[in-house]
Order: C-alpha cells, then structure tokens, then sequence
C-alpha cells in the first residue's frame, strides 16, 4: 500500500469534509436558505423564517447531530416513509458488521441479515395495517386487455369480471390516453391553482417594470399605470369549474375496483385465461407513485423493451471500460511513464506522484459515475414501469450491478493484474487471481472511500446544487418559490453507493483492514447526515413498502460469499490446505442460510399474507368502514 499518496487523499478529503460540514452549519441558520435545507418541513408547516440578525446564525454548530441522532424510528417512517427507515437500517447493519475477522464476520452478519429481515418485515405489516384507508389495496391494475370489433375495452372489462368475478367485482374504471388539447387544459388549471391565492387581494394599480433587478444589471420604474376597466367588476368564469367534453383515446389497461383486499390480492396473483399475455392483473400502485405515461404500451411489447435495455445496459458497462482502464493506469505509475515518456518530466516531484497515484484516479472515477444513475434511469423508464417507485428500484439495481463490476472487479482485473482478464476464462483461478490483485488495489479502494464516502456527504449534507439554483433563482432571476416542487430522497444512487462500500469492507477486511476504519467513519456519519436529510430536506411522494431491503439482502450475502471465496484463494496461495478445507463448509452454510431466509421470509415481500388482508376487511366490516371506502372508489 502507497502509504503517502493515501496520506495525501485522506488529507485532502478530510479537510474538504469539514470545510463543507461548517459551511452547512452555517448556511442551513441563514433564512434565505430554509428552502434548500428544510424544504420537506417547509412544505409541511407553511412557516418563513424572519429575516433579523442573529450573531448565532454565523456560528458552526453540531446542534444538527444531536437532532438527527434523537429522531425515532417511528418519526421517520412518519416524516419520510418506509423506504428511509429501510436505508438507515442498511447503514446500521454495516457500522456493526465492520467492527468484527472470516467466520467471526460471515458469523455476525448472517445473524444480523436474518435479525435486520425480521425486523424490516414486521414494519413491512405494521405499514399495511396502518394504512387502513388507502384505496390501491383495493384496486387492480388490468393491462393486455384484448381488442374486439364488436365492443369497447369499458364494455369488455365489465363484461369478463362480471362473468368471473361477480361476487367480490365492484366497480371499474378504464385508461384514457388524452390529446394535447387535454393536455393545454390541464396545464391551465395547473396555473389556475397557482394563482388562485391572489383572489380577493388588493392589486396595487401602479405596476412595476417588467425590466427586473438582477445582481448586475436592471433598474426599477413606474413606467405605466393600470386602469380600472368595466371587465373587472365582472363576474369571471373559474377554470376549476370548466368541463370540455374532449375526445380521448381508451387504453388496453383499466383499474378494477373490489369489495375487499383479499379479493383485489387473489385477483392479482392467478392467471386469468389460458392466454398469460392476456387479461394481466397486478396490485394498482398508489395514484401519486403512479407513471401513467406508460399504461398505454401494449403489453406484448414489454418483453423486447426488457431485452433491449438488458442489452443496453451490458453494452454500456462494456463502454466503461475505457474510462476504468485509464484511471488505474494512474495508480501504476511505471508502466504509465513507459507508455508515454514525455510525463517523466512532469512527474519527478513526490507531492505530484502522491496526488496523481493516489487522489486524482477516485476523483476521476467519480466524475465518470455521474453519468451513471441519469442513464440506468433511462434505461429503467424504457422498460415500461407502471409505477415511479418500480421504475427507481429498477435503476437501483442496475446502478448497483453497474458500480460492483466496474469499481471492484474491472478495477482489481484492469489495475493489478492488466494483463490478465483471461483469468475469467479459467473459474479455478480467479480466487487466487482475486487475493493477489485486491491488496495491490487496498489504496485505491480506501482513497475511493474517502472521494466518493466522506466527500460527497459532505455535499450532501450542504446541498451544493441545491444550494447554486437557489442563490441563482432568487437573486439573479428573480423567479417566485414553489413550493410544490420539493426533491425525493434518490434511493437509485445512494443505495447502490452504502452498498458497494460495504463489499469493499467485507472483501478487503481479511487482506487491507486498514480501508476498515475510514469504512467505519463513513457509515457513522452517513448514519447522522442521511437521518437529517430524511427529517428535514427530502419529501417522499410514494413509498414501496420497504422493498429495497431484499436488494440490500442479496448484496450484503453476495459479498460475504465473494469474500469467503477470495479467503480460499488466499488458503491457497499460502499452501494450506487445512484452512482452505474449512472455509468450503462456511460457503456451503451462508449459501443455506441464503436458502432460508428466501424460504421464511422474502415471500412477505413479494405479497401480503392473506390473515392480515382478511383481518383488515373484517374491522372494516364491522366498524362501519367499508361503505365508505366503497363510496371512495366509485368517485
């Protein structure tokens, strides 16, 4: 390990970290700034900060901390939702598992994984019984409704549940695929409501300049007053209020509303003819978390757009390699100086190996990254999700495939062992290949864990961008706030981010330790910073009921295998035979342990029990409930 370019990167990042961290201390008491950094709360309470000079306001502080660590867990899930509790107690279980050496490791984290499962699908059916009101657990989503001559898909879709599904069928309600003259309308009631609240003020009749001041340029004036007209004192339409009989285009999809959950969950789960492409039924996503967009793609047609983003994606991480193979030619100095000898000259001073061999490779690497999360979010969309939620976890995953193959095992294969990528073609060997190449690697791996861990939640928690667009909209283009437009929590980019870190701890834990202590303080201070952003910066529109925790599951036990697997080449390198007979039975035990967790308790998160639906529809029942949330979904 190069000791000094190390040095050099953790010298830099931690100066950097606590530059941004007393910033934030200090922007987020700045009134100007409550709209960047307690939008959510904003939102919530409608409340502005005064505007009065307060010594203290200039101050860094750690008050913040001491907030975030005191929230609950039940405020989170009741601020922010379900899928931030699950993100915390991801970061949780990796601060834990990171403090333990291999069966004392895999030992731990698979009770945790099971303790962490347990507890995540128990909060999983307390969010259903609380949301006893929510109308989509009613509701089925049709799609692949067939075309017929003789009727249309309103009369189609009353006709077949009708037949089929008589007793438990309530009521239906067909897709419409809207012109752009629908589209004018909606805009304009859009506006409507935004400048609704001016109603019954007094409008001052000297009106300003259209011309307005900016920080360099612009002067104000009274150039043209407003005369009172007879048309004011009329009574004017409300747009609200208007109906247009516009034509639209029915959809192959409906939403089929029934009597009860249990019914709307055995609906959803069978086939419905002998045809699968067919009459296709799925649980309705809430009406915020739904992407309407794509409800009226045939459904045949999404298979191809499947195949056709898999080969996309594949495609790109292949391109990646060219930017990877680059950057770890940094990290090896000589052979980047044989290759192009004119950096001889400029590379002779120590402080510029240091910086270019260990800080500029993870600060290149990283810029590279951001172009990652935007395209697997594309790539998500031309799937075809019907929801918002589907369509981030969607990109969740293929960003985490995404990083793990191009940040660990291209850079372990392209930097330490360059020339030997054929070791893929012989499977006995990567062990052995993977325990030689990851502790040549350990630098780059910890300088990567300060660029991209310690600095970017730094960023995070000043919200850098945020922060830009907000001096930019208020003081240069002098635009009004919204207040409906408030920033979710991007699951699709900082999942795929704790988790990666936590294989570089897990894989690096037996052969570069020393990468465990930076691990360590990032995920403690992840653990504060996200909980502060949840309480007060992000607002969540939809939740997916915890989904993303089984991504996180298959991550965390794909990394202990991995590391288990590098520890039998590592047995092997060493010649014994010994250690390497009893790391066999722990692979075989983690991967049984896998088996049983999927068995006892990934189905609570691919459906909901059926006592639970029944139970909730009995006390619906019997308190009177039901009849009104029946009236709720007729209108």
């Amino acid at each position: 390990m190069k000791v000094g370019a190390l040095l050099t990167s953790a010298g830099i990042n931690i100066g950097l970290c606590i530059l941004f961290l007393s910033f934030y201390s200090v922007l987020r008491k700045q009134p100007q700034n409550v709209k960047v950094y307690f939008g959510r709360r904003i939102a919530e309470q409608h409340k502005r900060l005064r505007g009065a000079f307060i010594l203290e306001r200039f101050v860094p502080s750690p008050s913040w901390i001491v907030r975030s660590l005191q929230c609950t867990e039940d405020e989170i899930v009741s601020t922010a939702g379900l899928d931030a509790v699950v993100f915390n107690r991801v970061l949780v279980f990796r601060l834990w598992v990171h403090c333990v050496v291999l069966y004392i490791i895999s030992g731990v984290a698979c009770f945790l994984l099971y303790m962490e499962y347990k507890h995540i699908a128990r909060l999983r059916l307390l969010h259903l019984v609380r949301t006893t009101t929510n109308r989509s657990q009613f509701t089925v989503l049709v799609r692949g409704i067939p075309k017929s001559t003789h009727e249309s898909f309103n009369s189609a879709v009353e006709s077949f549940f009708t037949s089929y599904h008589a007793p438990s069928y309530l009521s239906h309600q067909v897709v419409y695929k809207v012109g752009k003259l629908q589209k004018i309308v909606t805009g304009a009631k859009k506006v409507y409501r935004k400048f609704k609240h001016f109603k019954g003020t007094t409008v001052d009749q000297t009106c300003r300049s259209v011309t307005y001041r900016c920080c360099l340029c612009g002067v104000s004036s009274n150039s043209f007053q407003l005369l009172p007209t007879e048309e004011q004192e009329r009574e004017k339409p409300c747009v609200k209020n208007s109906n247009l009989n516009l034509p639209a285009e029915e959809c192959a999809a409906a939403f089929v509303f029934f009597k009860t959950r249990y019914a709307a969950l055995i609906v959803s789960k069978i086939l419905q003819t002998s045809n699968p492409m067919k009459w296709v039924t799925s649980l309705a996503p809430e009406p915020k978390d739904m992407y309407w967009s794509n409800l009226w793609l045939p459904y045949k047609q999404l298979w191809i757009r499947r195949i056709a983003t898999l080969l996309g994606s594949i495609v790109f991480m292949f391109i990646f390699l060219v930017p990877v193979t680059f950057i770890q030619g940094l990290t090896q100095l000589e052979q980047l100086q044989q290759r192009l000898p004119f950096l001889k000259g400029l590379l002779k001073g120590k402080i510029m190996t240091q910086l270019v061999t260990g800080y500029l490779p993870s600060v290149i690497l990283q810029i590279f990254l951001y172009t990652v999360p935007p395209t697997m979010m594309m790539f998500a969309t031309l799937e075809g999700p019907i929801s918002h939620s589907e369509r981030k976890k969607s990109a969740c995953c293929k960003v985490l495939y995404f990083t793990i193959w191009n940040v660990f095992f291209v850079n372990v294969l392209s930097g330490s062992a360059i020339n030997q990528l054929n070791a893929l073609s012989r499977p006995k060997d990567i062990p052995m290949e993977l325990a030689r190449a990851i502790p040549l690697q350990a630098t780059f791996f910890t300088t990567y864990v300060l660029t991209s861990g310690w600095a970017s939640l730094s960023s995070e928690v000043m919200q850098l961008f945020g922060l830009i667009w907000n001096f930019v909209r208020k003081y240069i283009l002098r635009m009004k706030e919204d207040s409906d437009f408030i920033l979710s929590f991007p699951y699709h980019t900082e999942l795929p981010k704790v988790l990666l870190f936590g294989l570089l701890g897990f894989t690096c834990s037996v052969l570069a330790p020393l990468i465990l202590p930076f691990l360590l303080l990032y995920f403690f201070l992840a653990y504060i910073v996200y909980r502060n952003q949840f309480i007060n910066v992000y607002c969540t529109r939809y939740d997916t009921g915890g989904l993303y925790w089984p991504i996180a599951y298959n991550a965390t036990i794909f990394s202990l295998v991995l590391t288990q697997i590098i520890c039998l080449g590592v047995f092997g390198l060493k010649e014994s035979p010994v250690a390497a007979g009893f790391t066999v039975p722990l692979i075989i035990i983690t991967l049984l342990f896998n088996q049983y967790c999927r068995m006892r308790l990934l189905p609570l998160f691919g459906t909901f029990p059926a006592q639970v639906l029944i139970d909730m529809d009995r006390e619906d029942e019997q308190s009177g409930r039901m009849d009104e949330i029946h009236e709720g979904l007729h209108a």
